[in-house]
């Protein structure tokens, strides 16, 4: 391979090795949670889109979404670049995924757990050296955990150590990668990352999907750093002007539409709104 295989931390890249292979996703699942081995049996991934109940609802893509045997719902989502709300936009997504739950008649009694798993390739909780820490509900002067409800994982890959082994750590290793080299030594070490591996191979070696890949990472970051100006001069049209720009970068691509409506949040007819202004 005379270029460096993608990362998985790509959002196309994560959503292909998880998205599509349950195998794959149940033993990164299994080395992260401590759920009982009957919950993977029925692994389910669906809809990644937490559907605004308003019009002027926030718009959240989550990497991957999943439901368990018994209903719990797990995302998993991948962060490269620090944000200043990170923590509350974790927060949101939870609570979204909570929320979204309950239909019609309130039937609480159907919420089931929900479960955030956050990646990122920066150092997020500097008050301790854990790379992974898992937080729940609990009274801090008792320590009775409040009955299943929510849960926030949080892996750090910059904190990982090359000696850190076990399970979860051959899969944090994986992430960290950046060329074949280091790809096929933490796969030599289990077989759904050898598998995962095969998978990276495979679209890193096909011109279209590497150049797919790279443009999406690409907008994602420039939507990052759009969003992050505007927000830190609180302007509301300037997050709005952020998302144009990005997709009409993307359109320049030649994107699909659903691509950039995911990257951007904007609505389908407002992408083509924007395609159509480009075009004439």
């Amino acid at each position: 391979m005379s270029l460096n295989p993608l990362s998985p931390t790509y959002d196309f890249v994560f959503k292909k090795v998880f998205g599509d292979n349950t195998r794959v996703l149940k033993d990164f699942l299994t080395a992260v949670l401590d759920l009982p081995p009957e919950e993977y049996k029925g692994l389910v991934v669906i809809d990644p889109n937490l559907n605004p109940e308003l019009a002027d609802d926030k718009h959240a893509v989550l990497d991957v979404k999943v439901t368990t045997s018994t209903g719990k719902v797990i995302h998993i989502e991948v962060q490269v670049k620090s944000q200043r709300s990170i923590w509350q936009r974790t927060l949101f997504y939870t609570s979204r995924m909570v929320v979204e739950q309950v239909k019609r008649g309130y039937q609480y009694n159907k919420i089931n757990k929900v479960i955030s798993i956050l990646i990122t390739d920066f150092t997020m909780i500097k008050e301790t050296k854990a790379w992974h820490n898992r937080f729940r509900l609990y009274d801090e002067t008792t320590k009775v955990r409040f009955p299943d409800s929510v849960e926030v994982n949080v892996l750090e890959l910059p904190k990982v150590g090359e000696s850190d082994g076990a399970h979860l750590g051959e899969w944090m290793r994986f992430f960290r990668a950046k060329t074949e080299e280091e790809f096929m030594t933490v796969a030599r070490t289990n077989p759904a990352i050898d598998e995962a591996w095969g998978i990276i191979k495979v679209l890193s070696g096909d011109e279209r999907t590497r150049a797919l890949a790279e443009a999406r990472e690409k907008a994602r970051m420039d939507l990052d750093s759009w969003l992050g100006d505007a927000r830190h001069e609180g302007l509301e049209e300037g997050l709005q002007k952020g998302r144009q720009e990005v997709a009409r970068n993307a359109l320049r691509k030649n994107m699909a539409y659903a691509d950039i409506v995911d990257l951007t949040g904007l609505s389908l007819d407002e992408i083509k709104l924007l395609a159509a202004d480009l075009s004439s």
